[in-house]
């Protein structure tokens, strides 16, 4: 009879454990814009990106299931149904993004960023920023955790579209 109890009291604090941590996830969620769905969640993503002013290129997320953001604290996230990896031609860089892409933003920048990774000399390397010195920048810079980090052209994360009136204003 005792050991039961003992077996029940370790149940309980694992619960304990569990929901602390469920807590502290949905803390940052709190007072959330929240959609659902492919079309919502991609629609939802490219204003996104375009009020932050980077490429809708830049984050390629396949699938889209869920998509969020907390306007007080800066708070995103998107969530796909599986991790994707995607190829950039103009970068020459593949790049893998986790089931779920978390980032807080502000004006040309996202930062704090969790889910992706870019593979560099055969390591995956997280990339925890990425931003521009301004809308009118040319490049974005990409952090990652050590070492230096490196800049791209804007142009290479641009739909054709994008990119037709990017060139179009640099006449």
């Amino acid at each position: 009879m005792h050991s039961h109890r003992h077996t029940h009291s370790n149940y309980i604090t694992t619960i304990h454990i569990t929901q602390l941590v469920q807590n502290k996830m949905a803390e940052n969620r709190d007072g959330a814009e929240i959609v659902y769905g492919a079309e919502e969640c991609h629609r939802h993503s490219v204003e996104l990106l375009d009020e932050l002013g980077f490429p809708r290129g830049v984050l390629p997320l396949k699938d889209l299931v869920e998509c969020g953001r907390v306007r007080e604290t800066g708070f995103v996230w998107m969530k796909q149904k599986a991790p994707y990896e995607h190829f950039f031609e103009g970068t020459n860089t593949r790049v893998s993004y986790a089931t779920e892409v978390t980032a807080y933003i502000e004006k040309c920048k996202m930062k704090k960023m969790t889910g992706v990774k870019s593979k560099q000399l055969m390591m995956w390397v997280p990339i925890v920023e990425m931003s521009m010195e301004n809308e009118n920048s040319s490049k974005i810079y990409f952090k990652v955790p050590i070492g230096v980090g490196k800049s791209f052209p804007i142009t290479a994360f641009m739909s054709d579209e994008e990119k037709k009136k990017y060139l179009e204003q640099a006449k």
